[in-house]
């Protein structure tokens, strides 16, 4: 979590960072690029080993084990 800015007095503490703006997903090869990202996130930060070790991540669902939330999957390359 990350400490809100002064300017936001309301509550201490905030899941999403400041700054951050959509990006419209223009093709196939974005889309999976995102989904890679994602799926990497656990492992970049030392949570993890694997992708598929991330109990919340859809990588499991890639990877032919259940995840915990029964998802829509895209077919990566």
């Amino acid at each position: 979590m990350f400490y809100k800015k002064a300017h936001y007095r309301e509550k201490t503490y905030q899941v999403w960072e400041e700054g951050y703006q959509p990006k419209l997903i223009q093709d196939e090869k974005m889309m999976i690029q995102k989904i890679n990202y994602i799926h990497q996130n656990p492992v970049k930060r030392g949570y993890v080993d694997e992708v598929k070790h991330w109990r919340y991540s859809s990588a499991r669902d890639y990877e032919g084990i259940e995840g915990l939330v029964k998802i829509s999957s895209f077919h990566l390359s």
